[in-house]
């Protein structure tokens, strides 16, 4: 550790990086071979460097959550596309006017369908941020040694499980991938613990590292292919068992015949209860409260 100019304690080591803003401009030292490799950001994005880019994004995330003094998380998935009910109701009419005015159009149709099933999905949205109220004011009322929320940081779902975080007083996590269509992270995320990642196998990593609990809401392939990895992780004994809780019942029971793995062999009966089906975010808080005895 080391003060810079104005007396601020700073983590760099500046005998391990002296200053070498001073050194003559020649051809050798304007080369970009003579450029440190760590601040050489071409250096760092060469395919042989990959390895490199693994170990910083598991650093990076792994040591400002230790110096925030988080311990333990409450992971929250979910689709991007469950918006809060005002926005999901008014983007419902608008779809299905626009529908009504071209009944020819069978894509348009279809929309307005689409939208009316958000509409009625979006209920989900309120009990994530209810739910993630909950987690954090439990966290507040333990001196702030409880679970912390942490989510994949995008809209819909997650952006309901940081607000109720946010709107609690409390700080949650949120772990941002790079998308070609691109990703912002919703700006309930606590400033501080907002990451952002290359890898999706790096991010999966720090999503089960902390985590207590697992809680699901209906989603898409990137949740469905979370909740399966940590069920795989279960089941396979490389993660300890935790309480993984799925909301809407009537929803997972359309998208997975869980009933059907078991009568196929592909799983045991007791593999098909390393979940549980909630209905309300106290029912789901319960659980984890009761599976880690009031997490005292």
């Amino acid at each position: 550790m080391s003060e810079n100019k104005k007396g601020e304690v700073s983590s760099l080591n500046t005998e391990d990086f002296p200053d070498s803003g001073r050194l003559p401009a020649t051809p050798q030292t304007l080369s970009p071979s003579f450029i440190p490799a760590y601040a050489d950001s071409d250096f760092l994005l060469r395919d042989q460097l990959r390895p490199v880019r693994f170990q910083l994004e598991l650093l990076k995330p792994e040591i400002l959550q230790q110096e925030q003094g988080i311990e333990s998380t409450v992971v929250v998935f979910g689709s991007t596309r469950i918006s809060e009910p005002s926005e999901a109701q008014e983007n419902s009419r608008l779809t299905e006017q626009t529908a009504a005015n071209n009944p020819e159009d069978k894509d348009l149709v279809r929309a307005a369908q689409i939208a009316a099933k958000l509409e009625l999905n979006s209920r989900y949205y309120e009990l994530a941020r209810e739910f993630g109220r909950l987690v954090t004011e439990h966290a507040l009322n333990s001196d702030g040694n409880g679970p912390v929320i942490v989510t994949g940081s995008g809209g819909g779902i997650m952006e309901a499980a940081n607000r109720g975080a946010y709107e609690a007083g409390g700080k949650s996590v949120g772990l941002n991938i790079i998308l070609p269509h691109e990703q912002y992270p919703n700006r309930y995320v606590t400033s501080e613990l907002c990451f952002q990642f290359q890898y999706f196998a790096l991010r999966k990593l720090h999503f089960l590292l902390r985590a207590i609990a697992l809680v699901v809401f209906p989603g898409g392939y990137g949740t469905l292919d979370e909740l399966f990895e940590t069920l795989t992780l279960i089941q396979t004994k490389k993660m300890k068992a935790l309480p993984v809780l799925l909301f809407g019942r009537e929803y997972w029971d359309r998208i997975i015949d869980f009933g059907a793995l078991v009568e196929e062999g592909a799983i045991e009966q007791s593999e098909s209860e390393m979940f549980q089906f909630v209905d309300s975010a106290g029912q789901a808080w319960q659980i984890i409260l009761e599976f880690y005895d009031g997490l005292r």
